[in-house]
């Protein structure tokens, strides 16, 4: 088999599982690690080898890190693939330094190659539409007003998870973690929208009691 045999074979057969869970977003998610020991058995079986490889330059004032990964096979190394992507280094905050961030961003762009080459569904499991957007198109219904753009929501629930990071910032760096980066603006608007739900039913409930 040619390298690109070999990658399809693997395409077909390999099954990463999410077996991380993210509770107050109810979904599971997987790592870079999760995949690439997913893929170690067929790696070994087929004889692929994966390389990265990063490299951080600045624009505009931001660290833009550069992951490619270089797919070689064994049997005729003269066979390769490379592909590479670009991601955003988040600023330090909370307490980490530039090793902590640069490593997370690493993570991320490493499962992102992963799951380009080896057709791995990269979303998160989301069921159903988060309890905020279902009340917001109730008071549309209700009363005609100006709708606000995907963007718009965003920023938005940034804001209010920001106004409550000190009591729940916990869950905030849960968030942060599951999608391997130190930024909200990198976290996809249907789990920030959970996120700050989560939030507001929290403080109610506290107020309730």
């Amino acid at each position: 088999m040619n390298i690109y045999e070999k990658i399809n074979k693997i395409q077909v057969k390999l099954k990463a599982t999410k077996d991380n869970r993210n509770e107050f977003g109810k979904y599971n998610y997987r790592s870079a690690e999760d995949i690439y020991n997913a893929l170690k058995p067929f790696l070994k079986e087929d004889k692929l080898i994966l390389l990265f490889d990063e490299k951080i330059r600045i624009e505009n004032d931001r660290e833009i890190l550069t992951s490619t990964i270089e797919i070689i096979d064994v049997e005729n190394p003269a066979e390769k693939i490379t592909k590479s992507i670009d991601v955003f280094v988040a600023k330090p905050k909370n307490g980490n330094d530039l090793t902590q961030t640069t490593g997370v961003s690493i993570s991320y762009a490493r499962k992102y190659l992963m799951c380009g080459a080896f057709t791995i569904d990269n979303e998160k499991d989301n069921d159903a539409i988060n309890k905020h957007e279902k009340d917001n198109q109730k008071q549309q219904q209700a009363k005609p007003k100006k709708t606000l753009t995907k963007e718009e929501k965003k920023a938005r629930f940034i804001k209010y998870i920001n106004e409550h990071s000190v009591n729940f910032k916990k869950e905030i760096d849960k968030l942060l973690l599951a999608n391997s980066t130190e930024s909200l603006e990198e976290i996809p608007y249907e789990e920030l929208g959970k996120l700050a739900t989560f939030i507001k039913e929290s403080i109610e409930q506290k107020k309730g009691a």
